[in-house]
């Protein structure tokens, strides 16, 4: 049965939305309306690297099986859809027509599978140890989670690198790490089935004979994405300099035994909030795949191109470590640079409007 998939995000959104079109779903993405036009008139093209092939495949929506069209916020008819995915910046939903939307999906108890980098507050809510921390001063605005009720809000780990090609049109993604999306499954088995469905619909797809990467992984545990979070400290995070942005490569190789004990606090971490040592990456396997990964993070080059608000996984993981009495340095360190370089775009931006 075709299911009916909303996904608010048309960037990153539409790489989970291009593997739901290839297993016969559809598709919605929510997007501004220049991007809304754009792909209902010509589609998405997404594009990505079959094992053992040497160059990337283009994939264009309309060639798939599933349906895929694309609206503004204010035009999302929440009755039609089976399940959300939220794939926007975390910052993005401060929006005020987003913000309407995300009244309207709490309303209707829609399930929401997150595959941001920043987790929703209610998810992290369902984590015994998390939920009565103060974690709202991570959120550029913590009151968009108010209405969601914990048990229908779920995380995948956005392992998945990709990225918007600056020469290219709006509807085109570039995958260039194509790895799985490892969700958490819902409080309620109904909605599990659903996700369930999708994760084996998406691991039949075959592309002439050929085994197509990006699947969805569905775990009874909540602590698998948590794994993101050692990579997003030691890796993303640090290509933010107090100078030109870095690659995650040198962020990460730069200094090995310095990366390597970052990403083993940050596992630990994860570990007094209940994770098991089996949901997690170890970071020889992390720092391999960080040799490939040769631009500097998506929060780094938003920094670098003048944005005052981005994700803050790194101020997420300072409150948590400082409220379990277990702070560290580097951490720290890294929180502040990032502050301080957000500061700078705004005081910039402040002194070019006068």
């Amino acid at each position: 049965m075709a299911r009916n998939i909303l996904i608010l995000g048309a960037s990153y959104g539409s790489l989970l939305g291009t593997k739901l079109l290839m297993a016969g779903h559809n598709v919605t993405l929510v997007c501004r309306a220049k991007t809304a036009e754009l792909i209902n008139r010509d589609g998405t093209e997404v594009r990505i690297k079959l094992r053992d092939e040497a160059v990337h495949r283009a994939i264009f929506s309309r060639d798939l099986p599933g349906k895929l069209d694309a609206v503004t916020p204010g035009d999302v008819d929440v009755s039609r859809y089976d399940l959300v995915g939220l794939a926007m910046q975390e910052p993005q939903y401060t929006n005020h027509t987003v913000r309407v939307l995300m009244i309207r999906i709490a309303a209707a108890k829609l399930p929401c599978l997150s595959i941001m980098n920043m987790p929703p507050l209610p998810y992290l809510k369902r984590i015994p140890a998390l939920a009565g921390m103060d974690l709202e001063e991570a959120y550029t605005n913590a009151q968009v989670w108010e209405r969601f009720e914990p048990g229908l809000v779920t995380l995948c780990s956005p392992d998945p690198q990709a990225f918007r090609p600056p020469e290219e049109a709006a509807n085109v993604l570039h995958v260039g790490l194509p790895t799985n999306f490892k969700a958490s499954a819902f409080a309620d088995e109904r909605h599990n089935k659903v996700l369930r469905e999708l994760e084996a619909d998406i691991d039949a797809v075959t592309l002439d004979g050929h085994d197509v990467p990006v699947k969805l992984k569905v775990f009874a545990s909540l602590f698998v994405p948590l794994a993101k979070w050692s990579m997003l400290l030691t890796g993303n995070y640090r290509c933010i300099t107090a100078h030109e942005p870095q690659s995650i490569r040198d962020a990460v190789h730069g200094d090995l035994k310095r990366s390597q004990t970052i990403y083993d606090h940050v596992d630990g971490i994860a570990r007094r909030l209940g994770a098991d040592p089996q949901d997690q990456v170890p970071f020889a396997k992390y720092a391999k795949a960080a040799e490939s990964l040769l631009k500097p993070s998506s929060a780094a080059r938003a920094v670098a191109g003048g944005a005052p608000f981005i994700e803050r996984v790194d101020l997420l993981v300072k409150l948590i470590s400082h409220q379990l009495g277990v702070p560290n340095a580097e951490i720290d360190r890294t929180v502040e640079t990032v502050d301080q370089k957000l500061n700078e775009k705004i005081v910039q931006g402040g002194s070019g409007a006068q």
